[in-house]
């Protein structure tokens, strides 16, 4: 996608490999700064501290951050460290998991002094394919916009969206938004409800800005505006993105899409999540009782950064001295509730059935 009138990925080797760039999304949407990862360490803190977030996206600096470790140290005993840090960094999103295990498969049979190379270029193919497969994505859903369209002429289509699963969540094109971009460029009127998503407010700082960037019309809204919006029929549909996906068809992101499929469903609203296949975790079929709930800083509950009338980036408290926060990062939504995924192989019922119909080497 394009910043500024220039495309960018989200991370990609600089320098000859010797160094990673990866977006700060922590400065979004108020500077577009670029950070380098030059370590181990770099990546794990990217990671942690979400400076890099989204499911893929996680996958892909995981994948780059083994390759970082093993350019100073190769042996079995180091790779098996980094892939343990690694991994612990973010427990829920299963994409990192997996990439980082792609890396260790491809360079644990090498000779030491060869598994860096070949870190890197297993990190740059891995990079390659979340492209294509979100590409696919957003061809496989804009064929459901096109039809909401049809069924619906002389006004835009209103997508309702949570969190950021747009590019800034995947190495290009994105997963939730794929599906509007393609329709956008595509000539087909879409609109964009935005929830602001706390926390962390990815959807106001990252959605917005993103979807802005490529010029698709949007409106931010408080995250409990959602149910409102369908009960008047001011959403044609909801898509959302997924940090893991279970094989029975649950999805587990960034907490409220619960609520948003809950209120989708009483109201009739089309609710879909879309994802690569990295993200479906074909060991679960319990969302609920089965995948680990990502339990972050109660600081980001407590806190809120903003711009200032004089332009200055402040932090301010927003609680009660004395009154505590949670801050679980992710909730389930069970496949009861899920319209259809899109994938890159195309769209299925949320169902083991569905999802075997996709991936039948599975």
């Amino acid at each position: 996608m394009k910043v500024g009138g220039k495309h960018y990925r989200t991370i990609y080797p600089v320098e000859d490999g010797q160094f990673v760039e990866v977006i700060d999304q922590t400065r979004l949407p108020h500077e577009f700064v670029l950070m380098r990862l030059a370590c181990l360490d770099d990546a794990v803190r990217a990671i942690s501290d979400m400076i890099v977030r989204g499911a893929p996206l996680i996958g892909a600096t995981g994948a780059y951050g083994m390759a970082l470790a093993l350019r100073g140290q190769a042996t079995t005993d180091s790779l098996e460290a980094a892939r343990a840090r690694l991994v612990a960094a973010r427990p829920t999103a299963v994409n990192l998991r997996w990439a980082v295990d792609e890396i260790v498969a491809a360079v644990a049979p090498l000779p030491v002094d060869e598994r860096a190379a070949a870190a890197f270029r297993c990190a740059a193919e891995l990079c390659d394919e979340d492209v294509a497969s979100c590409a696919a994505i957003g061809e496989h859903g804009k064929q459901i916009l096109a039809e909401l369209a049809r069924k619906n002429p002389g006004r835009p289509i209103n997508v309702l969206t949570h969190c950021n699963a747009g590019w800034l969540a995947t190495v290009d094109f994105g997963t939730a938004l794929a599906p509007i971009y393609k329709a956008h460029d595509a000539g087909i009127p879409v609109h964009v409800w935005v929830d602001e998503t706390r926390p962390r407010n990815q959807g106001a700082s990252l959605t917005a800005w993103e979807l802005g960037e490529h010029g698709v019309p949007h409106t931010v809204i408080a995250d409990n505006a959602g149910g409102h919006l369908m009960q008047h029929g001011q959403v044609d549909a909801c898509i959302v993105g997924s940090d893991r996906t279970t094989a029975n068809g649950d999805v587990c992101n960034k907490v409220g899409t619960y609520l948003k499929a809950l209120a989708a469903k009483d109201c009739g609203v089309p609710f879909y999540a879309a994802l690569t296949g990295p993200t479906i975790d074909w060991e679960l079929s319990d969302g609920v009782a089965q995948i680990p709930i990502e339990e972050r800083s109660a600081d980001e509950v407590r806190f809120m950064r903003g711009r200032t009338p004089s332009g200055d980036l402040v932090k301010v408290d927003i609680l009660p001295e004395a009154s505590k926060a949670a801050n679980p990062a992710f909730d389930v939504t069970p496949a009861r509730l899920v319209t259809g995924i899109i994938s890159e192989r195309g769209v299925c019922p949320a169902t083991a059935e569905g999802l075997r119909r996709l991936y039948p080497e599975i």
